[in-house]
């Protein structure tokens, strides 16, 4: 026996949750299958000993989509102010505005003097592509928008913005090549390139990474912690009589009978499905005959690798919170030392069970930049009266943790890693840290794995570093990135386009709802 369902949405993150709203709201009887056993995926807020941490994204940008659907959908999520500081040692800039840039290629040229012309044509560089991305997302997405739009938008707002954004896109097209690439025609000083490059995935685009000064002025918070947003589309799926059932795999996928099956030994009919989880575990569970497209898109997720992963410990500190608010703000991105990443050899070529990897390890704790967040600083409500919760998170290799836990020294990994992150941030910026932590937390790439399912416990979707994406990669075409090769099968969230990130999951999300409402209407 089968439960019968108009769609069926496998994946409960922020793209499957956004498709989930529209297609219940539209009165598709609807169901939302989630491996894990609460919805958000990697938007989620957990609570212990009275501290609350943000397990996944630290923060929002509305990128002109995430408001926009909020208020198509009538959902109230209260942002708070989410000021960003980038420090390198002991300089720091506070960005408020477009002009903290000045501010912030001052700080460089403070750390690196010798380079003041690079660090200009950097920060010129920075400034033309912050143009180019307030032209594309300069208007509230249309595809959020009331239909039909009135004739005043039209003419007013959309052509005249259509117009810019064809200009704007095909200057961005200029810059899809890896952005350590580009900035090595802007200055031969590697550890100044690593002060960039730092806070990305190995070979993030030149355009996005350029851009991610006017992201982090985009920045919001919401009251209570990321995981309200995807609490509050639950219970709208859920009010209007969308089905949501957690802790429940997807196990086979039979697309010529239009069936999943679960992990429960349950089976679910569909008109259509919506895929918004791991595209290896898609192509995994598909069972029965296959066309040649199938089998070539298959071949290219199963041969692609998952995006740069990240460790974070979470603290629990018998310090208030404005030690923190003095030190680096509720959001910062901070490199201890100028040195730069690029100084260090492979992780790869050294014994996990060698000396010379725990070295190796120590030192790399020593260069990354961190990205430090205290939710506290948002909303006093996140923390005990008179103490902070603080997150910390590095960018971490999956592969390294992985021949860390089969050499069967994970969790001796996880307490070092703890230890050294402590270590570092009390020699710089928080002398009084050490002393004052209640309780620490460590998760992992492998943790992030088995929290989401994710194939190399990505955060952000496909490696650049892949020969070739499995997925679209072109803003211009990213309506068509919802679409795959099995009849009556789409896909949305961070694994159906590069680069991904909150808007891109919510978008995509609307982008599948909309083509499976357009089909079934027909």
């Amino acid at each position: 026996m089968s439960d019968k369902y108009d769609v069926v949405i496998v994946g409960g993150g922020l793209a499957g949750l956004t498709s989930a709203a529209y297609l219940s709201r539209d009165g598709y009887r609807t169901l939302l299958v989630e491996q894990s056993d609460e919805t958000g995926g990697l938007v989620h807020t957990f609570w212990h000993r009275g501290y609350a941490f943000d397990a996944g994204i630290r923060a929002f940008e509305n990128s002109g989509i995430l408001f926009p659907m909020l208020r198509d959908l009538g959902l109230t999520v209260e942002c708070l102010p989410n000021p960003v500081s980038i420090g390198i040692m002991n300089e720091w800039t506070k960005l408020h505005t477009r002009a903290s840039l000045e501010d912030y290629q001052d700080m460089l040229t403070r750390v690196f003097p010798a380079n003041t012309s690079d660090i200009q044509r950097l920060t010129d560089s920075i400034e033309a592509t912050m143009g180019y991305m307030d032209v594309l997302y300069g208007i509230d997405n249309p595809l959020f928008m009331a239909r039909p739009p009135s004739m005043e938008y039209l003419t007013k707002t959309l052509l005249p913005w259509l117009l810019k954004y064809r200009v704007a896109i095909s200057k961005v097209g200029k810059l899809v090549e890896p952005v350590q690439h580009y900035l090595d025609r802007l200055t031969d000083n590697r550890a100044l390139v690593d002060m960039v490059t730092q806070h990305f995935f190995k070979n993030t685009p030149a355009f996005f990474a350029l851009s991610y000064f006017s992201l982090y002025l985009d920045y919001c918070y919401p009251k209570g912690g990321t995981g309200v947003l995807p609490q509050r589309l639950t219970e709208f799926v859920q009010a209007h009589n969308g089905t949501i059932m957690t802790d429940e795999a997807v196990t086979e996928l039979d697309a010529t009978n239009r069936q999943i099956r679960t992990s429960r030994q349950q089976a679910y009919e569909y008109a259509k499905l919506v895929w918004a989880a791991d595209q290896k575990t898609l192509y995994r569970v598909l069972k029965g005959p296959t066309s040649q497209q199938i089998s070539r898109q298959r071949d290219a997720v199963n041969s692609a690798k998952g995006s740069d992963s990240v460790l974070s410990v979470f603290l629990e500190v018998n310090l208030d919170a404005a030690y923190f608010e003095d030190k680096c703000g509720p959001h910062a991105f901070y490199t201890a030392s100028p040195v730069g990443l690029s100084s260090l050899p492979a992780w790869s070529a050294l014994d996990s069970t060698n000396q010379l990897l725990q070295d190796w390890v120590s030192r790399y704790l020593e260069l990354t930049t961190y990205e430090i967040s205290c939710p506290v600083l948002r909303d006093p409500a996140l923390a005990p009266d008179g103490k902070t919760g603080v997150i910390v998170s590095t960018l971490m290799d999956y592969e390294l943790t992985r021949t860390m836990e089969l050499a069967g020294t994970y969790e001796a990994f996880k307490d070092a890693c703890s230890r050294k992150i402590v270590q570092v941030l009390t020699a710089s910026i928080f002398p009084d840290l050490a002393g004052h932590i209640e309780s620490t937390l460590c998760a992992t790439p492998l943790t992030i794995r088995r929290m989401t399912g994710n194939s190399e416990g990505a955060i952000t979707g496909w490696a650049f570093v892949n020969a070739a994406l499995p997925a679209e990669s072109r803003l211009e075409r990213m309506s068509h990135a919802i679409y795959t090769p099995i009849p009556n099968v789409y896909q949305c969230g961070q694994w159906s386009f590069s680069p991904s990130g909150l808007p891109v999951s919510i978008l995509t999300g609307k982008l599948a709802s909309d083509a499976v409402h357009k089909s079934l209407r027909r």
